[in-house]
């Protein structure tokens, strides 16, 4: 009898416990642990030659992309956003400031924009609407960001461009730990961080550009650009870099103008190098009767 009001207290004790989901019996959980990368090296001198050997060979640019772009808006201290259809789009650039870009939804023209390098026209169909204007915002619009949304992102976003006269740069080590779900384990991402700084009078050293280049394939992943007071105006992702018939290219673009709260995605399909592009191509004919707005 008292071995069995023994066991019953037992019970009794262990019942809470496996309720509780503990164990009285010691287990082993085996923690992800992050795998190294193999790893190339480089040089501050020898990034900034690769950058400008890069940008210094491209002469012209064409792209073939699906657009997904996403606005947010701020009211009474919450922030909701708006997430457009994607349109296909054809892209075409030549140096040093041309540009042209090209959206339709289902076969037809939704938007047509071209810049000579310091003024753009943008026509938008469906609206009967045209804007013109210079590629710097010179007045900014609080009650219509796309109005501020000019042709310089895509040329800053398609390219890394060499360096600027005038620039000076720096070069740090860095990494970061990242899951890759489809292996189900961790692993370091070894970076190299270039800080390129905008010259100014003074002691103080403005950024310009920063720029993360990935030491596994010594491609650049992320790219920050800043204004002329060193605010983060420009945010670039540079991601799934796959082979094109230019080489070595980020399918993905995410581009995050900061100050516009507008987000960007350009997924490539396609993108080559160096073909000759005439000027009429860089031409957008404002059809007859469309509103034309002056933009500043």
């Amino acid at each position: 009898m008292k071995i069995v009001h023994r066991c019953g207290h037992a019970a009794i004790l262990v019942l809470p416990l496996l309720l509780a989901g503990c164990s009285l019996f010691p287990t082993t959980r085996h923690l992800p642990v992050p795998r190294p990368k193999t790893v190339q090296s480089a040089t501050p001198r020898e990034l900034v030659n690769q950058i400008n050997q890069r940008w210094d060979a491209l002469k012209t640019l064409t792209a073939t992309v699906e657009i997904q772009a996403t606005e947010s808006t701020t009211a009474n201290e919450i922030e909701t956003q708006e997430t457009f259809p994607s349109c296909h789009g054809f892209i075409l650039m030549r140096k040093p400031g041309m540009l042209r870009v090209v959206g339709q939804y289902l076969g037809a023209r939704a938007f047509d924009m071209a810049s000579d390098g310091s003024r753009f026209t943008l026509v938008v169909p469906i609206k009967n609407q045209a804007f013109e204007g210079s590629n710097t915002v010179t007045e900014f619009d609080p009650d219509h960001p796309l109005y501020n949304l000019r042709p310089n992102f895509f040329l800053d976003a398609l390219a890394v461009r060499g360096l600027e006269p005038g620039n000076e740069y720096m070069v740090a080590g860095d990494s970061e730990t990242i899951e890759d779900p489809s292996r189900k384990h961790l692993y370091i991402e070894q970076e190299y961080t270039l800080s390129l700084m905008q010259p100014k009078a003074g002691p103080e050293k403005l950024p310009r550009r920063i720029i993360t280049f990935h030491r596994d394939d010594m491609l650049p992943y992320d790219q920050d650009i800043y204004d002329s007071d060193g605010n983060l105006e420009t945010q670039i992702r540079y991601s799934n870099y796959a082979q094109f018939t230019a080489g070595k290219y980020p399918s993905r673009v995410t581009i995050k103008l900061a100050k516009l709260k507008i987000q960007l995605v350009l997924t490539v399909d396609d993108v080559k190098e160096n073909v000759d592009l005439t000027d009429d191509q860089f031409q957008v004919k404002i059809p007859e009767g469309t509103t034309i707005k002056q933009l500043k």
